[in-house]
């Protein structure tokens, strides 16, 4: 993992960028206290257009690893569908 500090990131953005589309983790440093890691996106793979799109523009956080098998096994939650609709329609009224 290589160690930036801002002044270098601001200076050398692309090539910085360009590491970490190879595969290198950044920590990003300011004052000598470590305040950010630029970390390559390798979940980013078999994601869909639409869900790298969202992403970018910040409306979902993309996955950090994959469910395990036993993630599918869970008993699934019991919502009414009174419940469902009233949270969706809320969801709705907030924009």
């Amino acid at each position: 993992m290589r160690t930036v500090n801002i002044a270098d990131l601001k200076n050398n953005l692309s090539a910085h960028l360009e590491r970490v589309r190879a595969g290198e983790e950044l920590l990003v440093k300011d004052r000598n206290r470590p305040i950010a890691k630029l970390v390559p996106l390798a979940a980013g793979e078999d994601l869909d257009e639409e869900e790298m799109e969202l992403a970018a523009a910040g409306l979902v956080r993309l996955p950090t690893a994959s469910l395990p098998r036993s993630f599918w096994k869970m008993p699934a939650p019991q919502v009414s569908l009174e419940d469902a609709v009233a949270a969706v329609t809320a969801e709705r009224d907030e924009d």
